[in-house]
C-alpha cells in the first residue's frame, strides 16, 4: 500500500480505459483464461490474485541486438493509459511478474498505467533459442522492450537483486527513466568479487540448491508469520519461475 501511495502522490487520479495492444503473434485462450503458452503447473496455483494476474500475461515481440531472432517476451500490460509516466515493475531473482499479484491491482486502482515485465531468463518468455542472459543482454532486452512498447520515461521499480538491473539500466539509458524506486535492494557496489570466478559446475550447483523445494519452502516460512503449510506451499509455487523451463 505504501508503494501505491508514493507513486500516486496520495491521491487517486482520473484515468481512461485503453484498448489492449495487439501482439504480432496470437495465442489461444483456454476456458480457464490462461493463454496457451502458460504452463500447466500454473493451473495448480490456488491464490486467486496470482490466478487472475496469470490470465493477463501476454507475450510481446522484442528485437534485441544480441540475437537475429525476435524474443517473444512475457509481461502484464496496463489496462489503463494516462498522460503521466507509466510504472514498470521488475521482479526479484528466480521469479516472474506474478510477484506483483497484490500490488499491481492497487496501482491500477490508483490510476497508474502499470507494466509488469519478466526479465530475460525468467518468467514466461519464449526462450527456446536460449539467448545470452548476461548483464548486457538483460539491459538491452529491457531497453528494446521499452523502446518498442512503452516509448516514454517510466517510474522503474526494482526489488531485491533486480535493483542492480534497475540501477544498471538507469545509468545506461537515463532517457528511459523518470524516477527509480528500489525495494529491499541487494546490490554489490564493487561487484561480486571472487564469486565471479566460480567454476560453472559450482555455480549451477548453487542455483540448483536455491531452486530446491525444501529451501524455498523454509524461506517462505521465515518471510511470513502465521501462514498455514498449505498457503506457504502455494505461495512458494507462485514465486518459482521454473515454469518457464518446464515448457
Amino acid at each position: 500500500m505504501m508503494l501505491t501511495t508514493v507513486l500516486a502522490g496520495g491521491s487517486t487520479m482520473g484515468f481512461r480505459p485503453t484498448t489492449e495492444g495487439k501482439s504480432s503473434r496470437r495465442f489461444r485462450v483456454f476456458a480457464d483464461g490462461f493463454r496457451s503458452f502458460i504452463p500447466k503447473e500454473v493451473e495448480k496455483i490456488k491464490d486467486p490474485y496470482a490466478r487472475m494476474l496469470a490470465t493477463r500475461i501476454d507475450r510481446l515481440p522484442v528485437h534485441v541486438s544480441f540475437s537475429e531472432s525476435c524474443i517473444t517476451s512475457s509481461c502484464v500490460k496496463p489496462v489503463i493509459q494516462v498522460k503521466t509516466n507509466p510504472v514498470v515493475l521488475l521482479h526479484g531473482f528466480d521469479s516472474s511478474c506474478l510477484e506483483w499479484r497484490y500490488t499491481l491491482p492497487l496501482l491500477e486502482e490508483a490510476g497508474l498505467e502499470t507494466w509488469a515485465v519478466d526479465m530475460l531468463g525468467w518468467g514466461f518468455s519464449d526462450l527456446g533459442m536460449l539467448p545470452s542472459c548476461s548483464v548486457a543482454s538483460k539491459r538491452d532486452h529491457l531497453y528494446q522492450f521499452w523502446k518498442s512498447h512503452i516509448e516514454k520515461p517510466v517510474i522503474l521499480v526494482g526489488p531485491s537483486l533486480e535493483a542492480a538491473v534497475a540501477i544498471d539500466f538507469v545509468l545506461n539509458h537515463p532517457e528511459a527513466v523518470d524516477k527509480l524506486i528500489l525495494i529491499d535492494a541487494s546490490v554489490y557496489a564493487e561487484g561480486t568479487g571472487n564469486l565471479a570466478k566460480l567454476p560453472k559446475a559450482a555455480a549451477y550447483a548453487g542455483v540448483s540448491l536455491l531452486k530446491s523445494t525444501p529451501l524455498r519452502l523454509y524461506a517462505t516460512f521465515l518471510a511470513f508469520n502465521g501462514l498455514s503449510f498449505k498457503t506457504c506451499l502455494d505461495w512458494m509455487n507462485v514465486s518459482v519461475s521454473k515454469f518457464m523451463f518446464l515448457q
